[in-house]
Formats: structure tokens, sequence, C-alpha cells
């Protein structure tokens, strides 16, 4: 590759990549690009860290790392201290990249881009499914995210979270709501059955049901009960209008109360009766505004969820699963756990970082031909003796 950023005879795709680094790389990384190729190339080490602990995400940065070296017909050596799915605590080092300045510095930029909101998606989506290690997840994060590429980096972070849980007895993310990421859950397509645009469309719950099963015949079927307010009298409708896919278990309503009001029938007096009823030391002890709210509150509270699957089961549905959605982040699948409420399926995008400057990865130089050298107050970063796991791209 030329200094210039021309391919040599490269097509397409090299181009666009030359010039994606030239123009989103911050300028003073190109600056020094430029500079050590004036004065004389030194082979650097690169230490990447989080300031915080996160699960290691890092294939995204690593195959966009290969592109780039193999645009720059050069090979970056990666010594990769944690692999995909480890716990990272904050500050140390994720991985270690070794190669010549002048092709390193101008990749830092999208490197780190490509790093830090991954791990701290995994790691939330770890906690998550930890939190409920009977519960299948749904990664339904698509529509809060800015773009394709974010898309595809969530649902990546979904999945190495998940598998992370996995290993220590959960279920994790079972799939996606699109087809475009399916395969990072191993899965061909998306899941998902309606939404409340169809309610609205239908007139009714159960003619949205009935639409719905008449135009696939036979795939399972989860239905929205709370677009009419109505949880409790459609969800009981439906399962009279399909009663042997209710009873081979083919049939789940998806809870998604809005947060301004209580699911049908329930008000505060009665949220707190359901949980004494089924799970009376969710309440019993000192609990915050936000713990409250998720056990006895408005929306898809605890209480809402058991007051759901009490009356399934009363009415001889208890084959019939529940899925709940709406702000099940970490916090609040913890408290479902304590309250143990009865959820088949989580359809949740709440993996996805709401304080964005913890996803903020960052690199520091700490060798120079071989010579350890790190800004000071960043010594920690600095290679400690024994092995390396190292593989070039």
């Amino acid at each position: 590759m030329t200094e210039g950023g021309e391919t040599d005879g490269r097509s397409g795709r090299g181009e666009d990549l030359a010039a994606e680094i030239g123009t989103r790389t911050d300028s003073y990384f190109n600056r020094t690009r430029q500079i050590v190729a004036r004065f004389g190339d030194k082979r650097v080490t690169y230490a990447v860290f989080m300031r915080r602990p996160v699960i290691c995400a890092p294939r995204l940065m690593l195959d966009w790392l290969k592109l780039a070296a193999d645009l720059r017909r050069t090979e970056i050596e990666i010594d990769l201290i944690h692999q995909e799915g480890d716990w990272v605590g904050a500050g140390e080092p994720i991985v270690y990249l070794t190669g010549g300045l002048v092709d390193l510095s101008d990749l830092e930029t999208i490197l780190l881009q490509k790093v830090g909101p991954a791990c701290v998606a995994a790691h939330h989506a770890y906690q998550m499914a930890l939190s409920l290690p009977s519960v299948a997840f749904l990664a339904m994060e698509a529509r809060h995210c800015a773009g394709a590429e974010m898309q595809d980096m969530m649902s990546y972070a979904a999945s190495v979270g998940s598998a992370a849980a996995r290993r220590e007895g959960a279920k994790g993310f079972v799939g996606g709501a699109n087809d475009a990421t399916a395969h990072w859950f191993g899965a061909t397509r998306g899941f998902g059955t309606m939404p409340h645009s169809l309610i609205g469309y239908a007139g009714s719950t159960l003619r949205a049901a009935e639409m719905f099963r008449e135009t696939f015949p036979g795939e399972p079927m989860t239905v929205l009960v709370d677009y009419f307010g109505k949880e409790i009298s459609d969800a009981l409708a439906v399962c009279a209008r399909f009663p042997e896919l209710a009873l081979e278990g083919g049939l789940s309503f998806r809870l998604d109360t809005h947060g301004g009001r209580f699911l049908e029938g329930l008000d505060p007096a009665e949220s707190y009766a359901v949980l004494e009823r089924h799970a009376p030391g969710a309440i019993r002890r000192y609990r915050s505004d936000a713990e409250l709210r998720f056990l006895v509150g408005t929306g898809v509270s605890a209480a809402a969820i058991w007051r759901m699957r009490e009356t399934l089961d009363q009415a001889g549905w208890g084959a019939v699963k529940i899925v709940a959605s709406s702000g099940f982040g970490v916090e609040k699948c913890r408290v479902m756990a304590d309250a143990r409420a009865p959820i088949d399926v989580v359809g949740t995008g709440s993996f996805i970082p709401d304080s964005w400057h913890e996803t903020y990865a960052t690199a520091d130089i700490v060798e120079y031909d071989g010579v350890p050298m790190v800004k000071i107050g960043r010594e920690f970063l600095l290679r400690r003796n024994g092995a390396r796991k190292r593989h070039g791209v």
C-alpha cells in the first residue's frame, strides 16, 4: 500500500477499507503515521484494555484487524491474554498487538470502537442470563441500535455473554429478533410473532391471533395481550379459541404492559397480595424504590407475571408459556429471580450499555523495539513475564 492510501491494484473492498481508515481515524494518529514513516519505523506493542470489568468479546476487532493487515501486506502479532467469553478485570490488558508503528498507529480509533461496547454488552448479557438461569432470552435490541453495524455488534455481544453464562448452567440467549443476526445464536432466522401494530390493525387481540394462525398455521404462536389493557381476559379468550395449541405448549403470551398502568385486575394492594401468595420473602425486607417498582409496581412487575401464571393454571392452561419484556436489564432480572417469577422467556434489548462512557476501550503502547515503556500511571499494562499465547494476522 502506498503512503497516499492507494491499494496497488486491489479492488473495491481494499479501497473502501483504506478510505475508512483514513477518514474515520483521529487525525493525530494519521499524522503520527506520516511522521514515523519519514523518520523511521519502530516495532511497537499496544495493550488494549477496559476501565471496568467486562466479558471479553474481541472477535469483531480481530476480524477487522486481519482485513487491515491483509490490505497492508503486513503481519500483526496478537497476544490474546483473555479468550472470547473470559471475565476481564478493570485495567487488565485484553490483548497485546505488536507490529510496525507505521502499520498500527492509525488503526487505534477503529479498533477501540469495535471492542469496547461489545465487551460491556457481553457482560450485561452474561449477568442477566446468570440471574435467571432457567429462563431463555431473546435478543430484541435491533430497534435501539444506531444502524446495522451496532446491531450486529450487540447481537454478537449477547451471544458471547450468553455462552459464558451457559458454561455456568444458564439457558442464556437462544436467538434474536431478526434474520441478519440469527447466526450469532446458531439459528437461521429471527424469532417473533406479532407487534402491537398487528393487534391495532386486527381490532382485537383474539382476531390478531386468528390472523396469525391462518397465515402461519404450523408455527408456535406468541400473542401480545396488553394492547387493550385486558391481559387476563384476552389471554383466556385466546386459549379458549385455540385449546389444542394451548394444551400442547405451542401458545405463549407476551406481557409488555405499559409502565403507566397495572396489569388487568391489579393495583398496589392486590400486587402485594399476589407476591404474598407466591414469593413472600421478596417483599418482607427492605427494598429500594426501583426494586419495589419491579416487584409490585406498574408495568411488567413480578406480581403481574405471577398473576398471569396463577390465572392460566387455575383455568387449566398450565402448558401455556409466559414471555416477559419491557426493561429487563441486569437489575430487573435479579429482582425477578428473587421473586421466583415464573417466566419462560425474556425478550430484551437492555443488555445494550446505558452508560456509554463505560464502553470506552483504551490502548497504550507498552514497548518500543522490545524496550518496555509506557506513560506514567499506566505501568500496570506492561507485560508480565511468562508464556505468551501468540498468533499473527
